[in-house]
């Protein structure tokens, strides 16, 4: 059982040595453990620092492309290199290394194929307390939408088995932390949680320069793969505002005609198609996307078994 600890990088030469050495270099019921960074077009020396470290492997990036290409680019790593389980962890050190036997654990015992380590965010005390309100909100809104129980979504510290991080897709630049949920939720996989420690603060964070900056990005991610996996469902819902507005508008119309007092009233009648037509013409929509969705799970499928057997050619070579 092979496990690859990777740990994606932007200019991290000041904290990545910390981190570095409180990984573990061994646990139970692994047989062997490499470790890999992600160099996100570092302009310091970052990747010096790793390699004077002694780590395995090292994916470069001539400039940056954030943190979700960067992540998905370490995935793929860690499966050429035959990884059994990926963990990704930070390189400020913000989570608790010595919980990485516990994040693996559900894996190992095949109880779950992607979990993820849960902080305690009410107390860690380097949050202010609109973040945590925001943490708590945001972490909601994605159990919603992926009608999952994870209570810290928004946290980079998860682990995937193998057969997971060969499923894993994701389609925006901006993080990887939330779509990932909403793609396992929506499709099945079993996904858990256990809550893990966290270090003081090294740095602040990079990923957002501003509480409003990272809710609209937020919450943009989680629609935009919510929508793509539940398309209808979306659609649906945009679709019956108007609709329920065109019919209050056509029922008062038919109440006044009936009274015979339609003639001054042409155009709610007008205004009340033109909102119907639209609400229906919406609903079409959704059911096209709801084909597209399905095609997409297809394809999905076709790139696990395409990528099952580059992979497992990877690992055959290597022995």
């Amino acid at each position: 059982m092979k496990l690859i600890i990777q740990i994606p990088c932007y200019n991290e030469a000041e904290t990545l040595e910390i981190a570095l050495n409180d990984l573990p270099r061994q646990i139970d019921g692994i047989d062997e453990i490499e470790y890999l960074i992600i160099d996100d077009g570092c302009k310091d020396n970052t990747v010096e620092v790793a390699r004077n470290w002694g780590v395995h492997h090292v994916v470069s990036f001539a400039q940056n492309k954030g943190l979700a290409k960067g992540f998905m680019a370490g995935i793929d790593a860690c499966l050429e290199n035959g990884a059994d389980i990926i963990v990704n962890t930070d390189a400020d050190n913000q989570y608790c290394a010595e919980d990485i036997p516990k994040l693996i654990r559900p894996i190992l015992e095949h109880k779950a194929d992607i979990v993820i380590g849960a902080r305690p965010i009410d107390d860690t005390e380097d949050f202010s307390w609109i973040k945590k309100k925001m943490q708590h909100f945001g972490s909601w809104v994605v159990r919603k939408a992926s009608k999952t129980d994870i209570p810290d979504a928004p946290s980079g510290f998860r682990a995937f088995s193998r057969d997971a991080a060969m499923r894993i897709n994701v389609i925006n630049d901006y993080t990887y932390t939330l779509e990932t949920i909403v793609q396992a939720g929506r499709n099945r996989m079993a996904i858990t949680s256990v809550p893990v420690r966290t270090n003081p603060e090294l740095r602040k964070s990079r990923l957002f320069h501003s509480m409003a900056g990272y809710i609209k990005k937020s919450m943009l991610t989680i629609l935009r793969a919510l929508m793509m996996y539940k398309p209808l469902y979306c659609f649906s819902i945009v679709a019956i505002i108007p609709i329920l507005i065109g019919l209050g508008i056509g029922i008062r119309f038919l109440v006044y005609y009936a009274h015979g007092y339609g003639t001054g009233h042409t155009q709610s009648l007008i205004l009340a198609c033109t909102l119907i037509i639209i609400g229906f013409v919406t609903f079409v929509i959704g059911m096209l996307a709801d084909v597209i969705s399905a095609n997409r799970k297809i394809l999905e499928d076709v790139q696990y078994h395409l990528k099952k057997q580059k992979y497992d050619n990877y690992r055959q070579e290597k022995k």
